[in-house]
């Protein structure tokens, strides 16, 4: 046998020009090429695409247990009398628990996604959507999908999957639909609201005068988004006038401006309030710090889980930048959907405001949350101290226990898991505006991630 010299292009540039090793031409190769054009018959329908362990199948099977009595008494296309039927109120849920479960938000993804997604078309089954239906019922039945989430939870607490005795709060921050440029002080928002009414004077003006008909129906448009704005406007003015009312409560709790370092020329002297900016996009945002350190609009979104199943029993929204004073208003919302309260919460240290912990002890609730390390290292954090309610003063011996401690370790594993897994699935901002809309999306997650324990079998191998 030959040796091939070093350094010699033997074999390769002489196999790229056609050559083989022997000097012979090559053969062409033989391929299985693409044919895109060949006609072919499928005799395959739409209920054997999917295979059987896809998940739009398991969320399909949630939703035909929902009780949906709310929606379809709502439709008033009935047999007997004119109407173009509506699409099945069954189909939507499952649409969107599926988009949920998917981590798609917008409802324009979820419209292309019906036509070229399996899961999504096998879900529609031959029924027609488009974005704007999946858009309008996404926000539009907030109490009935609270229903359904408190519906759900009662049904795993009857069979024994979960229980009621303790939940674990966390709160997360979500990023609104406003951008931090849409905020503005009363002078300029005075200015906004000139300019908006000038111009939906001049765009009405414009279309009585009598416009073309190929462009009538951009031209009806355009005074309908000048009127809009003039709307979000006077709402940011009306906000405005509401926390300039309440100073102390507008700038500390909502988090107005970040905070400035103290210290310099003039620290001593009392400055007063900064006056209030409020978005021109979304009102009812408010500038926040999130996870990251940074300041943004956003929303803050409560979640009330079980640790025994981690599902979720109750969902708070609300515009405050920080977590006091949410655990009342959490214990009131599960004791108004499930009828009595948990006799136990674990929350983080920001949740620990002495009149939240003394609220609930009245009622039988007991508080588990960190006692803060005290100035002065000689002094026990877990003994009672003067001015202390009995609640606070009961709270501060229990965390001393091991007992306590134990038990509040199971508020990580759930809460914070919770949250976690929310955000896998694509809530980390909103796309709709307003506290009531951006808390029905918060309750559709919720719901899609208690499916996720019950369907996919986890809750109940647990």
């Amino acid at each position: 046998m030959r040796a091939t010299p070093v350094g010699s292009n033997f074999g390769l540039f002489e196999t790229l020009s056609g050559q083989g090793p022997t000097g012979r031409p090559m053969a062409a190769p033989r391929l299985r090429k693409a044919e895109r054009r060949q006609a072919s018959l499928r005799p395959v329908g739409l209920e054997e695409l999917p295979p059987p362990d896809h998940r739009a199948r398991f969320v399909w099977a949630f939703a035909e247990r929902l009780d949906l009595s709310a929606l379809y008494g709502a439709i008033r296309a009935v047999e007997g009398r004119p109407g173009h039927p509506p699409a099945d109120p069954r189909v939507l849920p499952a649409l969107r628990l599926y988009a949920a479960v998917e981590g798609v938000g917008s409802a324009r993804e979820v419209d292309r996604l019906c036509q070229e997604h399996i899961g999504f078309e096998w879900l529609c089954g031959g029924v027609g959507m488009n974005h704007t239906a999946l858009a309008e019922f996404r926000v539009a039945h907030g109490a009935a999908l609270e229903r359904l989430l408190v519906d759900s939870f009662a049904a795993m607490l009857k069979a024994g999957h979960a229980s009621l005795e303790r939940v674990a709060r966390d709160g997360m921050r979500v990023r609104a639909a406003a951008g931090a440029a849409s905020f503005r002080r009363r002078a300029p928002l005075e200015r906004c609201r000139a300019e908006a009414a000038a111009e939906v004077a001049r765009l009405r003006a414009e279309l009585e005068a009598g416009p073309g008909a190929p462009n009538r129906r951009q031209a009806a448009a355009c005074p309908r988004a000048a009127a809009d704005r003039e709307r979000r406007v006077e709402a940011a003015l009306a906000v405005v006038a509401q926390l300039t009312a309440q100073p102390q409560a507008g700038c500390r709790l909502h988090d107005q401006d970040p905070p400035k370092p103290e210290g310099g020329a003039g620290s001593g002297a009392a400055k007063p309030p900064p006056e209030p900016r409020v978005s021109t996009t979304d009102a009812e945002a408010r500038v926040m710090r999130m996870p990251d350190g940074g300041f943004r609009p956003a929303f803050n979104l409560g979640f009330a889980s079980d640790p025994r199943s981690t599902m979720i029993a109750a969902v708070t929204l609300d515009n405050t930048g920080s977590d006091e004073g949410q655990l009342r208003p959490m214990s009131e919302r599960l004791a108004a959907v499930h009828g009595r309260r948990p006799s136990e919460h674990l929350v983080d240290g920001g949740f620990a405001k002495l009149a939240d912990v003394e609220a609930p002890a009245a009622v039988g609730v007991a508080v588990f949350a960190p006692v803060p390390k005290p100035r002065d290292p000689a002094r026990d954090p877990h003994a009672p101290r003067d001015g202390d309610g009995p609640g606070v003063a009961a709270r501060r011996q229990r965390m001393g226990s091991g007992a306590a401690k134990a038990v509040y370790k199971e508020r990580a594993a759930t809460a914070e898991c919770v949250s976690a897994r929310c955000r896998n699935r694509g809530l980390l901002r909103s796309f709709v505006r307003g506290l009531e809309k951006a808390r029905t999306v918060g309750l559709w997650h919720a719901l899609a991630h208690n499916h996720n324990m019950v369907c996919t079998g986890r809750l109940l191998a647990t």
